[in-house]
């Protein structure tokens, strides 16, 4: 996936050969297209005696080259290249409905001359919309006055656009976007869907929009990440996604991370966010890159890739109870074992403290741990250790209790410190 440096050469000798290298990666990409397409071309006037799971990679690494030319291009503000089989813009639909909006400077005399404005004509700029379920054409009217005085013109200006001289609205571009990354819908189905509405949208331009609009985006994405990696605490944790492989006909397990701050149960007026970055597997490496400079508190689940972040001394780890809880409740609902019964009724005690120390300042949640939850803690870990040799090792109910032990150890510190989170669903 192309990529922009985050700081460009301040010498300008450098930036020139940089922006030669960039360049020189667009026109490689241009190529990879024009290669992809051919052989998407060739697979499609063999259809019969290709798999449609063949066509189906090429579609997406296609779609995938095309968003990373066009977010390259926004991002350098390269003017778009003309290319020569490139889909020309039609003309919209006259079935679509219009919905007109006139914009005017709101002057009735010249700001010039005082003179009275006559009105000679109007630019009409057509901007495509989606409105949930329909679309719609936003037809921009903006009258041309001029002064009857000193012939001066005068008009409004075109309202700020997400694509510049492009004819998506915003709500169109939303719609795209969801659809591809939160529906799943490629983009070439998604133009087979909009032909049926009666426009043709070709899957190379939906590529466009995508790109310039995570260009777009961008900013509001480091905007999340600076604020979430300013909190003294955060949270953790990660999500298997399928991804399929193009060329290889698998799809393997690709990762979503996350990243949280929520403050609001220790009574801060930060606001609360989440932080989402993508990976194609699940190595400790992601992890480390995505946290690289935070220094505070992390709560997260016992997941071994971790641990490097862990010694590197300025992020400290949390446990979480809600990992620990759960594996007793899959024991109880499977075997009824007394046991797991009794570590979750203890649990829900720890639960009834939080809910008290909801919303407190962090001194007092301390004191109220300190008080009230650190007995009920002690005891249930002194417990576990107790029940734990009467207990066959191989078990279910002895995995989750050396589970439990491990991750209690790398718990405790919430006690302390009234920032923390425990892992507890009230404490959210």
């Amino acid at each position: 996936m192309l990529d922009v440096a985050k700081s460009l050469p301040e010498d300008p000798e450098e930036l020139r050969r940089f922006t030669a290298l960039l360049l020189a990666e667009v026109k490689s990409q241009a190529m990879l297209i024009e290669k992809l397409r051919h052989q998407l071309a060739g697979h499609r006037s063999h259809r019969f005696g290709t798999s449609s799971e063949t066509i189906e990679q090429l579609q997406l690494a296609l779609e995938a080259t095309e968003i990373s030319i066009a977010k390259m291009t926004a991002k350098l503000r390269l003017p778009d290249e003309e290319e020569k089989d490139k889909p020309k813009r039609r003309p919209i639909p006259d079935h679509i409905p219009r919905q007109e909006i006139e914009l005017t400077t709101g002057d009735e005399d010249c700001a010039y001359c005082g003179g009275t404005l006559r009105r000679l004509g109007e630019d009409v700029t057509e901007e495509l919309e989606y409105v949930p379920g329909r679309f719609i054409v936003n037809r921009i009217v903006r009258p041309r006055f001029a002064c009857s005085g000193c012939e001066a013109f005068t008009q409004a200006p075109l309202p700020s656009r997400p694509i510049e001289r492009g004819r998506p609205g915003p709500g169109l571009l939303a719609h795209v976007l969801v659809s591809k990354y939160a529906d799943h819908l490629p983009l070439y189905r998604q133009s087979q869907i909009f032909e049926r509405e009666g426009l043709d949208l070709d899957r190379s331009t939906l590529a466009d929009w995508v790109g310039k609009s995570t260009a777009l985006l961008e900013p509001l994405a480091d905007a999340i990440r600076r604020h979430v990696l300013a909190g003294q605490a955060i949270f953790a944790d990660d999500t298997p996604v399928k991804m399929l492989a193009p060329g290889t006909g698998k799809k393997g397990p690709a990762r979503l991370w996350v990243y949280g701050r929520d403050e609001r149960p220790w009574g801060s007026d930060a606001p609360p966010a989440s932080w989402y970055r993508f990976s194609s597997d699940r190595k400790g490496q992601h992890p480390k890159d995505h946290l690289a400079g935070y220094r505070g508190w992390m709560h997260a689940d016992g997941y071994a890739g971790f641990e490097n972040i862990y010694r590197s001394s300025d992020i400290h780890e949390v446990a979480c109870m809600a990992h620990v809880r759960r594996k007793f409740v899959d024991v109880h609902r499977a075997q009824g074992s007394a046991i797991a019964d009794e570590v979750i009724r203890r649990i829900a005690q720890l639960y009834a403290v939080e809910k008290e120390a909801r919303g407190s300042p962090p001194d007092k949640r301390a004191r109220i741990r300190q008080a009230s939850a650190k007995p009920i803690f002690d005891g249930l870990e002194s417990w576990l250790h107790a029940q734990l040799p009467s207990i066959s090792g191989k078990s279910p109910l002895a995995v989750a209790i050396r589970y439990a032990l491990t991750r209690m150890k790398r718990l405790r510190p919430y006690l302390d410190h009234g920032i923390l989170g425990s892992g507890f669903i009230t404490n959210r």
